[in-house]
C-alpha cells in the first residue's frame, strides 16, 4: 500500500482515446474523473468537444464539467484552484482521481505551478497605451532592457502586449517580471502523481480526428453552434466560441465559408493542435506514453498498486 494519495494524469492529443481509458479506469477502480478541458468547463458546448453524456456522468463522477455559461472566461489559475479542491474531495472519499484531457496550459500549472502576478492597472496600462501610440513599441522594449534585460531577450520588440505587461508588473511589484514568472508554487506536494501519455500512431490519430468530426456533424454539431450564435451576448471572438470546430462552423453560418470548407477546415485545426499537444508532451519528463489500448488499464493500476517505481 502506498502512504501518499495519488493522482493519475492521463494526457495526450485530442481524438486519442483519452476519456474512454479514463472511463474504463474508473468502472474498474474505485476512482473519478477530473476534466482537464478548457472547453468542457462550459455549458452548452457539447458535442463539439466530445462531452460525455449526461447518463454517463451520473454513473461515474465528472468534476470541472459545465462550470461556466459561455459568455465567461475561465483561466488556468482557477483551474489549479478547482483542481485541487476536487482532488482533496476524491482523495477524502477514498478514492483516486483521474485527470483527463488535452489542455496542456492546465496540465503545465498544476505540475510546475503559475507565476503570482498582480493583476492589471487600469492607470498603468492607460499610460503605456499612450506611450506606444506616441513613441512606438521599440521606445517601450527599450525601457524594458533596461528594468528587466531576461525579459526583453524573451520578448519580441514588435510585441507590444506583452512588453507592456512586463512593464506593467515591474511598475506594480518594483521586481522584473521574469524573476515573479520562477516562483512559482508547488501544488502537489506530498501527492504521487502519475503521467501517462494516450498517443496512437500519427495516421490513426489523423483517422480518428476525421472520423470522431464526422460524427459530431452528425450528431447535430452545426445546430449547436447555430444556437450559440443567436444569443446576443455571445461573439466570435470569445474564448469558449474561439474553440477548435466551434470557430470554423462560427463562419461557416457567418457565410465565409461553405460547410463542406468548414468541416474540412475543423479538421485540419483539430490536427494541427494534436501536432501542438505531441510536440509539448514529447517534452515531458517522468511520463509513460500508452500505445496499446489493449494494456492501457492494466499498466495504469499496476502503477497505482505501486509497481515499476
Amino acid at each position: 500500500m502506498q502512504s501518499r494519495p495519488s493522482i493519475v494524469l492521463l494526457m495526450g492529443p485530442t481524438g486519442a482515446g483519452k476519456s474512454d481509458l479514463a472511463l474504463e479506469l474508473a468502472r474498474q477502480l474505485p476512482a473519478e474523473i477530473v476534466s482537464v478541458d478548457s472547453a468542457m468547463v462550459y455549458r452548452g458546448l457539447d458535442i463539439g468537444t466530445a462531452k460525455p453524456p449526461p447518463e454517463v456522468r451520473e454513473r461515474i463522477p465528472h468534476h470541472l464539467v459545465d462550470l461556466l455559461d459561455p459568455a465567461e472566461s475561465y483561466s488556468a489559475g482557477r483551474f489549479v484552484q478547482d483542481a485541487l479542491e476536487a482532488i482533496r474531495a476524491i482523495h477524502a472519499r477514498g478514492r483516486t482521481p483521474l485527470l483527463a484531457g488535452g489542455t496542456m496550459l492546465y496540465f503545465h500549472a498544476l505540475l510546475n505551478g503559475l507565476a503570482r502576478l498582480p493583476a492589471a492597472n487600469a492607470a498603468i496600462r492607460s499610460e503605456l497605451e499612450s506611450r506606444l501610440a506616441a513613441e512606438g513599441s521599440a521606445a517601450l522594449h527599450a525601457e524594458l532592457r533596461r528594468v528587466d534585460p531576461e525579459a526583453a531577450a524573451r520578448i519580441h520588440p514588435n510585441d507590444p502586449q506583452r512588453i507592456q505587461r512586463a512593464l506593467e508588473v515591474h511598475r506594480l511589484t518594483g521586481r522584473p517580471i521574469s524573476v515573479l514568472q520562477r516562483e512559482r508554487p508547488t501544488h502537489l506536494t506530498g501527492i504521487r502523481a502519475g503521467r501517462f501519455v494516450v498517443s496512437p500512431p500519427r495516421e490513426e490519430l489523423h483517422a480518428r480526428i476525421a472520423r470522431r468530426f464526422e460524427q459530431m456533424m452528425a450528431a447535430g454539431f452545426v445546430e449547436e453552434v447555430r444556437s450559440l450564435r443567436a444569443r446576443a451576448d455571445l461573439t466570435a471572438d470569445m474564448p469558449a466560441m474561439r474553440a477548435v470546430g466551434y470557430r470554423q462552423l462560427w463562419q461557416h453560418l457567418e457565410g465565409i465559408t461553405s460547410l463542406e470548407e468548414a468541416v474540412r477546415r475543423g479538421i485540419v485545426a483539430t490536427r494541427r493542435l494534436a501536432k501542438r499537444q505531441l510536440t509539448w508532451l514529447r517534452a515531458l519528463p517522468q511520463a509513460e506514453w500508452l500505445k496499446a489500448p489493449a494494456d492501457s488499464v492494466e499498466r495504469v493500476s499496476a502503477w497505482l498498486a505501486g509497481e515499476g517505481e
